[in-house]
Order: C-alpha cells, then sequence, then structure tokens
C-alpha cells in the first residue's frame, strides 16, 4: 500500500482519482481548501485530510508539518490544487495570487517535504495546462504580472512554472531516487474558474460545459496512468493523453527553470538546494 498525498482533492479530478486509488487499495490522503467538501471526500473513502488554503503560505507550512508528522512514508505528492483567477490580487504574502496558488504553494509543500520523499524515493506529479503553451510568457523579473496582467497570461505562467519546475525537481532529485512529471487532463466539467473574470467561465459556468467539457473521471485518466503500478513512462516530462506532449518552447530552456527555483525558493523562503 503506498501512501498517496493529493492536494486540491475535494472536487473534479483530485477527488476522482483519490476515489479510484482508494477503491485499488492505495492509502489516499485527501487535501483540500474548503473543509466541507474536503472532509466529505474523506468520510467518502475512509481516508485522512487536511484543510489548506494554497493563499496563505502559512497553511502550506502547517500541510507540511502535519503530513510529516501523520505519515512515516509519502510515496507520492500530487500537486493538483490550482486556478484561473479574477482581477489582478495579491495575497497576505505579497504575491500574485495566481503565481501562488498554483506554483508557489506547490513548490514550498513539495521543498517542505523533500527528506520524506526522498526517503520514500517518491513520485511528484505536477497539474499543468495546455495554458502553459497557449498563454505563458516567463520572465523571471515580472513574475508577479504587475506589468502585463491579465487572468490568462497569469494562468498561462503559472502553468508554465508547473512544467519548468517538473523539469528541475528531475535534474536535481533524480539521482537520489525522485521522478517527477507534469501532465494537462483536458477541458474538465469542474468549479475550476469559480470567481473568475476570464472568457473561460463562460465554458466552465454556463451549459456550454455538458458540450466542450470532459468528465472528472476522464480527466483523471492521465494522473491514474502516471501513477498506476509498472507504468512506463519518462520522467521530467510533460504528457497529455498519456503521452510526451509539446508544450511551450520555454519549458526547454533549462537556465531558465534553474532561475525560477532559484527565484522561488528566496520567494518562499526555502534554501535553492
Amino acid at each position: 500500500m503506498r501512501t498517496i498525498v493529493i492536494t486540491g482533492a475535494s472536487d473534479g479530478i483530485g477527488a476522482a482519482a483519490a476515489r479510484r486509488l482508494a477503491a485499488d487499495g492505495e492509502q489516499v490522503v485527501v487535501v483540500g481548501r474548503s473543509p466541507d467538501k474536503t472532509a466529505a471526500v474523506a468520510a467518502e473513502l475512509g481516508a485522512p485530510f487536511h484543510v489548506a488554503d494554497f493563499a496563505r503560505l502559512a497553511e502550506v507550512r502547517s500541510l507540511a508539518e502535519r503530513l510529516a508528522a501523520d505519515h512515516a512514508r509519502i510515496d507520492v505528492l500530487v500537486n493538483n490544487a490550482g486556478g484561473i483567477m479574477g482581477e489582478r490580487e495579491l495575497t497576505e504574502d505579497g504575491f500574485e495570487k495566481t503565481l501562488q496558488v498554483n506554483h508557489l504553494a506547490p513548490f514550498l509543500l513539495t521543498n517542505l517535504l523533500m527528506d520524506r520523499l526522498l526517503t520514500s524515493r517518491a513520485t511528484v506529479v505536477n497539474t499543468s495546462s495546455v495554458a502553459a503553451r497557449l498563454f505563458g510568457r516567463m520572465d523571471l523579473d515580472d513574475l508577479d504580472n504587475h506589468r502585463r496582467y491579465t487572468p490568462e497570461k497569469a494562468y498561462g505562467d503559472a502553468k508554465l512554472a508547473n512544467v519548468l519546475f517538473t523539469r528541475e525537481l528531475h535534474r536535481r532529485f533524480r539521482a537520489r531516487g525522485l521522478t517527477a512529471a507534469a501532465f494537462h487532463p483536458g477541458g474538465v466539467a469542474t468549479n475550476f474558474a469559480d470567481g473568475s473574470t476570464s472568457a473561460m467561465r463562460l465554458v466552465y459556468r454556463t451549459p456550454l460545459r455538458h458540450v466542450f467539457l470532459m468528465s472528472p473521471d476522464r480527466g483523471a485518466r492521465t494522473l491514474l496512468w502516471l501513477l498506476a503500478r509498472g507504468s512506463r513512462w519518462q520522467p521530467g516530462e510533460y504528457y497529455e493523453k498519456k503521452k510526451v506532449a509539446r508544450t511551450n518552447p520555454q519549458a526547454d530552456d533549462a537556465d531558465l527553470a534553474r532561475g525560477l527555483w532559484e527565484r522561488s525558493a528566496e520567494m518562499v523562503r526555502v534554501p535553492a538546494v
């Protein structure tokens, strides 16, 4: 039995994956932002759960402490929490909210759990998006998009950051047994765009969702494939529909990946190991 921590598991593909993995006999740890929804999924599965709002880095640090205290092993960490936001907003930590929720918070959580992950020779899977290719244009001197903010660009940058983080995580820790991948689940009918002013909300929050979007169960297929025992995939890559896929050309910039890691470590105050 593996211990599999899934963030963003109170709804959508996170909850769908948690249900399937629990049915297969895995020890799933449910992490979500909503206390009621997170507790409900956990109760359904008979699984432990933790509540954390990734817009508050203090809660991410507390989450890491609780996970390390409660679990001697963490075999899989799925960084799945995220979403597209509305007007530009800074968190209480002083960072643009899209960047923090989608990238800085999972970056911090992964680093705070690194000793446990390395001991377990764990797998880290980051939920990215095709938005990285469509909207992303990373600028290390303007990660908060102070100069050129739109909800779509901020989200695309954050999803590109997920891929760059995956690449650099693989480069830094593959020799110590850690494996990492990023993936795009597809357009999934969830509450992903709730609270956003992006035009994407017209698809996610109207009857159009039934025409253009897939179910969370279908959206979880690539994630479940990456986590399946015996599944053969190439670490450090970005996947769509269970295959290595093309993403933003910046994702192949090793210097950018290294620079993003170092800048992110400075922002959330962890050693840039």
